[in-house]
């Protein structure tokens, strides 16, 4: 079977709502298996056992201890598009990997004494999403800043939070911060639909429920309604990277975390592509008009998940509207990676883009604490650094 050919199969069962199959037959064109079965000469349409259903996202990858010879297996390898791999399956791949939890995180991993860490939830006629708010201890109705975290795939609102120990830095900065939940019934890996169109407009799908939990949050509570930001990891980065195209007038600032630019697929043949070698359809967005939002990008160069040009096109997607200088800064963590971060500074002199590139880190949150999935502690400090960005940046003032 040629490649055209199973991708226009793959297509063909994506809109039948075979995502299962679909996957299986892109993850066969990854590997290089062109060859027709039996099943396809015969009927031209692929059948395959049911198994676990696809992840577009995948599982989290840190390289940590490996030779010479595992760094080159690694770096020739495609993308995994699976659920991380059990314990067997770990120790053969020479990778050291940080993917699923192996005790649930204890509020202790989670919320700073003192502090609240209440559910929710939110409904309009997308549908509905839970959400998990974190309240600082300092809160007495003053207007504080929001920051909205959405968790990559097979992730939640908890393991999200224990992982990126986002609340700890929130509670030191005094800001909330919600973790809106995605439903197993919308992915059942509980990724965000960061590849499906109608997942990447305005005012409709997955877009209108983030929204609304944010609109929510600042009904309820008293938030700074120029001082709102949004962030998240992988699939919840490109999700992010999808509210800060299409509700610039909502988030003041925008994270990326081993994402994709918006528009950088609009279906799973496309995600796949994109994952593998960077989106080619960036140009696409669907925008609230104005400037672009102010971004910090966070990408290891060892990501086999999502590939690094992702996170160089997300900052391309952006500057190529606005003036900016280029700063470059190299540095080291003790004892940890060494980074490259790129400043792009406006007319003020201000940062409004910001790119890490991590040296020898892979598909997990950076700095992150082990108490979550998808970390690697050795930094530099994502959470910190993000909401530093987040905080040095807030909405103009709008006309009267």
């Amino acid at each position: 079977m040629l490649n055209q050919d199973i991708v226009r199969e793959a297509t063909r069962l994506t809109r039948a709502g075979q995502l299962v199959e679909a996957t299986a037959l892109l993850q066969r064109m990854l590997r290089g298996d062109s060859a027709p079965d039996a099943t396809w000469r015969s009927t031209g349409r692929l059948a395959l056992s049911r198994r676990e259903p696809p992840i577009i996202d995948a599982k989290a990858n840190t390289i940590e201890e490996t030779d010479s010879a595992q760094l080159a297996r690694t770096a020739t390898a495609q993308p995994r598009m699976l659920h991380a791999l059990p314990d067997r399956k770990r120790q053969r791949s020479g990778l050291g990997l940080r993917g699923g939890i192996k005790r649930a995180p204890s509020t202790a991993d989670i919320v700073p004494e003192g502090a609240r860490f209440i559910e929710g939830t939110y409904s309009n006629p997308a549908g509905s999403r839970a959400y998990r708010l974190f309240i600082p201890s300092r809160y007495q109705g003053q207007p504080l800043p929001l920051v909205v975290m959405l968790h990559g795939c097979t992730q939640s609102p908890d393991d999200f939070a224990a992982g990126t120990r986002m609340n700890f830095i929130a509670e030191e900065q005094t800001c909330f911060v919600v973790y809106p939940a995605q439903r197993g019934d919308a992915n059942q890996s509980k990724c965000w639909n960061w590849f499906r169109t109608a997942d990447q407009q305005r005012g409709g799908g997955e877009p209108s429920l983030i929204a609304g939990i944010t609109r929510q949050i600042m009904r309820d509570y008293s938030v700074d309604p120029k001082r709102v930001y949004v962030g998240g990891l992988s699939a919840g980065a490109a999700a992010a990277a999808i509210m800060g195209a299409t509700y610039n007038d909502l988030y003041a600032a925008v994270g990326i975390h081993s994402g994709l630019a918006c528009g950088a697929a609009t279906d799973m043949p496309s995600a796949f592509a994109a994952m593998r070698q960077g989106g080619g359809l960036g140009r696409r967005v669907i925008s609230g008009g104005g400037p672009p939002v102010p971004t910090i990008v966070f990408h290891g160069d060892r990501d086999m998940t999502v590939h690094p040009n992702n996170g160089d096109q997300i900052l391309e997607q952006s500057v190529r509207t606005t003036s900016t200088q280029k700063q470059v800064h190299r540095g080291q963590v003790a004892g940890g990676h060494a980074y490259t971060r790129t400043i792009h500074t406006g007319a003020s002199g201000r940062g409004i883009f910001e790119h890490w590139n991590i040296h020898g880190a892979g598909h997990a949150w950076s700095g992150g604490s082990p108490a979550g999935s998808y970390t690697d502690p050795r930094g530099p400090d994502a959470t910190r650094e993000m909401l530093r960005f987040f905080l040095e940046h807030s909405l103009p003032q709008q006309p009267a």
